[in-house]
């Protein structure tokens, strides 16, 4: 073929009914629906977004309805700041360890406020060295924010550096409310009057935070995240508005926060559609364009987080972090892997080159909003935003964000979402690497720090007490049964362990075995094999040789009517005290046959994962306290 006649060639034109055709003909008869799947904001996502799934979306970033992010050339102009949280016990402490982190990438001054930093008057002394000239703050000051602006506005003064300190010193009562478990009026007035004062003495430093992460933490979906970021947004502006404050002015207060999950797609929407949000209600009140923008800053989410096989962490942080970047935030904070089990300097080094890998190697920083214009990312931007529209209307037709905490109902159906979730890990539809499928039962596991409650409120004073939301992760469940497997092991001198009966030769029984032992291991539980068992004799002796009471058994099911009956039935008459159970499911017309003979439960891949290793470890403790007091 010429040169010529291959510039000539062309591909042939399809449509989607073609497409669809070759794509149900893979399905063994089923239709395209089943490649279909909802997430838990009641979103149905398809396998293909084609032109008809385009939406009407700006062409250029910067305007509009600001989903393409708040400046016209992204982070060619505008690069996200590296806001990695710095831990310190003194104040020379944080510098030394900023300083360094900021010769490394850092591009924020971000640290964990305490009180005892704060007890030291020499800290934001030492800080508002020449530090802040070139990098702006990014602190969640939670309780101790009026304390440091009243400081930091002493310090400005004296050293004349007022229009040099710039990033947000902020704070979101109502989040803090949330997370206690109180809401308090009387704080509340105190905090709007001290943030109204203080609004023009450091122009540049933003005040006002609205902070959804104990929501997220909480196992809120993005509708809700969303929904609620609006509404206490609206309740701040309406606050301080009243207070005295201009709309502009409140507007260039105010910093959003957002915790990322494990859904990329869904989080870098969940991204854009806040700034439509945003830029629909300011727009409401009369804002002007060039303050409608929302500014964002992230966290990879501590809720996708594990203590087992906790270097998994790394790459979930990665995925997180990647999707908040694409999905346009101005300050970013990648949460080491071993945040849970003890910060050291390798994880805090791995999480901030995270960042400087999305910036200096991938180039993100010189792209501007690739998401921009895909089907599927402008269709799942749209009904993500029209959703929490809708979920942030109901928020204020009951009588708006500290209403709906007070009834509990904004609480009840956050809950609701996240025993959705739970019943996705439980079963394992929804799969945790190194927690409840492929958990490596020979590393040795770090006790998980002991996390310390904050107390914000002075309970003498005029509280009232509403149900709070507890920082929970999603993996916490598998941790705990793990905690159990050790204990156990602690007392018995080895790993808990269950018998796998092993019925026939190695090719019938290997698969079901192999699925046993990753069921297992998700409980810290051994499977111990037999070995090819094909008569009764020999699944016998294994049994009176095993140290425990639990067994399973395995092969196919051609094997389990030729030989499987008749060994369980004698199994069961000799070892009346053990538990069997059968790996796979059997139709229905075979299962009660099964149970008569001895079967107590059936171990499938839609079996409740947890509640079964849970019910085995309760039943090895029972066991092995007997014989203790004995």
């Amino acid at each position: 073929m010429s040169l010529e006649e291959l510039k000539n060639q062309t591909f042939s034109s399809f449509t989607q009914e073609n497409w669809i055709e070759k794509a149900e003909s893979t399905l063994k008869g089923k239709t395209m629906e089943v490649l279909k799947s909802n997430t838990y904001e009641n979103i149905t996502l398809k396998p293909l977004y084609l032109s008809q799934d385009e939406q009407s979306v700006p062409n250029y970033p910067g305007g509009s309805d600001f989903r393409r992010g708040i400046y016209p050339l992204g982070y060619v102009t505008n690069r996200w700041r590296v806001a990695q949280q710095i831990a310190a016990n003194s104040p020379a402490e944080l510098k030394e360890k900023l300083i360094n982190a900021l010769e490394k990438g850092q591009t924020a001054l971000s640290f964990e406020v305490t009180e005892g930093l704060l007890a030291d008057q020499d800290t934001l002394q030492i800080l508002l060295g020449s530090l802040p000239e070139k990098h702006p703050f990014a602190l969640n000051a939670k309780n101790l924010q009026i304390p440091i602006l009243k400081e930091l506005i002493r310090l400005t003064k004296e050293l004349d550096q007022g229009d040099k300190v710039t990033g947000y010193i902020a704070s979101d009562p109502i989040s803090m409310f949330v997370e206690e478990g109180v809401i308090s009026d009387e704080f509340l007035a105190s905090w709007t009057e001290e943030i109204s004062l203080v609004h023009n003495k450091i122009a540049n430093l933003r005040t006002v935070l609205v902070d959804t992460s104990i929501y997220h933490q909480g196992g809120a979906n993005a509708v809700q995240e969303l929904g609620i970021a609006a509404a206490a947004g609206v309740f701040y502006l309406q606050q301080l508005n009243e207070s005295g404050l201009s709309l502009e002015d409140i507007l260039s207060k105010m910093v959003f926060n957002f915790s990322i999950g494990s859904h990329f797609f869904m989080e870098l929407a969940k991204l854009r559609a806040a700034r439509i949000l945003w830029n629909k209600i300011t727009e409401a009140y009369g804002a002007k364009e060039t303050v409608r923008g929302m500014i964002i800053a992230a966290e990879t989410s501590p809720f996708t987080k594990t203590v087992h096989d906790p270097h998994v962490n790394i790459l979930r942080a990665g995925n997180e972090a990647f999707a908040a970047v694409i999905g346009g935030v101005q300050y970013l904070h990648v949460t080491p892997f071993d945040q849970f089990t003890g910060d050291s300097q390798l994880g805090e080094r791995i999480a901030r080159n995270t960042q400087n890998i999305l910036q200096a190697e991938a180039h993100l920083q010189k792209v501007v909003d690739p998401a921009g214009g895909s089907w599927y990312v402008e269709s799942l931007t749209s009904e993500l935003a029209e959703k929490a529209w809708d979920f942030f209307k109901k928020i204020e037709a009951n009588g708006g964000i500290l209403e709906v905490l007070k009834t509990g109902s904004l609480q009840n159906e956050i809950k609701a979402v996240n025993e959705n979730r739970k019943q996705d890990i439980f079963t394992r539809k929804q799969s945790i690497i190194g927690s409840n499928v492929y958990a490596n039962l020979d590393e040795v596991v770090i006790a998980p720090k002991v996390g310390t409650t904050d107390q914000y409120f002075n309970s003498e004073g005029a509280i009232i007490e509403i149900t709070k939301i507890e920082k929970t992760r999603l993996s916490e469940p598998y941790e705990n049964l793990r905690n159990m497997s050790k204990k156990l092991e602690e007392k018995l001198g080895s790993k808990p362990q269950v018998g796998m009966i092993c019925l026939g030769e190695l090719k019938q029984y290997k698969p079901r075995l192999d699925f046993m032992r990753g069921f297992l291991s998700a409980g810290g539980i051994k499977a111990v094999e037999s070995g090819p068992s094909l008569s009764y004799e020999t699944a016998e002796q294994f049994i009176s040789d095993a140290e425990t009471k639990h067994f399973c058994l395995c092969g196919s099911n051609e094997q389990y009517e030729t030989i499987g009956h008749e060994i369980l039935t004698s199994l069961h008459s000799a070892f009346p005290e053990i538990t069997f159970y059968l790996a796979g499911l059997p139709e229905k017309d075979l299962q009660t046959q099964w149970k008569n003979e001895g079967i107590a439960q059936f171990i499938h891949i839609k079996s409740n994962c947890y509640e079964i290793l849970s019910t085995i470890l309760k039943e090895m403790e029972v066991a092995v306290n007997e014989v203790t007091k004995a």
